[in-house]
């Protein structure tokens, strides 16, 4: 019985040794002619093979963070398939393509840049790299007195396209508007400023009560209480009202209400300190009464422009804005364009 037994655990050992011996043929046989790699596909497309499956991935991972390092105002690359991975054995004479998958990732990315706009009443006017160098520009506005500063603003944007850089100063060049100055004074007399007359302006009280069409739209000069409308009769008045009174703050911002070239600009009898701005198309608006002027006949000045400060001269109860629409010397109601 014990001799049964050992020859049979002879057999089962040299069975065991030979099976081992096979095993190691045959991976040595495969170790020798194939190796372990990773089969690429990209949107289920077979695309190549890579031994460095974590090295590839971090390099794309890095294209799609920073892009190729030729650009610091890369924000991000979007790219919309990565590829997966398989693992498989390939044979040692077939190269891998790493460099040709990771361009293949590049040729389907899409580049977004990141830079700052830095606007003037929402329009983009210039544009810089970064947030530090938007900044500088508007502080060097502020410095400046740029009139113009409390309409600045810097956006963000993120696009496919990278608008044309300029630098810090360029940008300033750009946006600069140099504050209002106030135009010659005639005299002054017992506090209250008369500016010299220039230009010409036509104050007939010649009204109508019909909405002519002006073709352009008017914004605010200012804003405040209506104290008298246009059309109404007073003790202080030869003839009806031929504009709207808007009661303000003595020395408050008036606004241009549209663009255009200044016609007149100097003290006019009972309209006191008066600034008239021509439209085009025979439309002209009237600003009346002023404390300031701040500029002058010729002048060319854009909607929302400070062209004057509210005062009381002339023949006035208290600061106030005295508006006048004319259209070929006509007065219409300011109320059938604004407030």
């Amino acid at each position: 019985m014990l001799k049964k037994v050992l020859i049979h655990t002879r057999r089962g050992i040299k069975f065991i040794i030979l099976f081992v011996i096979a095993a190691f043929l045959i991976i040595g046989t495969i170790a020798f002619l194939y190796k372990p790699t990773y089969s690429v596909f990209i949107n289920g497309q077979q695309v190549g093979y890579t031994e460095d499956r974590s090295g590839l991935q971090h390099r794309i991972n890095d294209y799609v963070d920073k892009g190729d390092g030729t650009n610091s105002n890369v924000a991000f690359v979007q790219v919309d398939n990565m590829p997966e991975y398989k693992l498989c054995l390939l044979k040692k004479n077939i190269v891998t393509n790493d460099d040709e998958i990771f361009n293949k990732i590049k040729e389907a990315g899409v580049t977004y840049y990141r830079y700052y706009a830095i606007t003037d009443e929402q329009e983009e006017k210039a544009y810089v790299g970064t947030f530090e160098d938007a900044e500088k520009v508007v502080s060097d506005l502020k410095e400046k007195n740029s009139s113009n500063i409390d309409k600045i603003a810097i956006v963000e944007k993120y696009e496919t396209e990278l608008k044309d850089l300029v630098t810090e100063e360029d940008a300033v060049s750009k946006l600069y508007v140099e504050p209002p100055k106030p135009v010659a004074v005639a005299s002054t007399s017992k506090g209250t400023t008369k500016y010299a007359a220039s230009g010409t302006v036509n104050t007939k009280g010649t009204t109508s009560s019909a909405k002519a069409n002006i073709g352009i739209s008017l914004i605010r000069p200012i804003s405040g209480i209506i104290t008298s409308r246009f059309g109404a009769s007073s003790s202080i008045r030869r003839s009806s009202h031929t504009g709207l009174d808007i009661s303000a703050a003595a020395g408050t911002p008036i606004k241009a209400a549209a663009s255009g070239t200044v016609a007149f600009a100097g003290y006019k009898g009972s309209y006191g300190n008066m600034l008239v701005i021509s439209h085009g198309n025979g439309v002209q608006t009237y600003y009346c009464h002023c404390s300031k002027l701040y500029v002058g006949v010729g002048t060319q000045v854009s909607q929302g422009d400070t062209v004057a400060a509210v005062g009381s001269t002339g023949n006035s109860t208290g600061p106030h804005l005295h508006l006048e629409v004319r259209v070929n010397g006509v007065a219409y109601n300011p109320q059938n364009y604004v407030y």
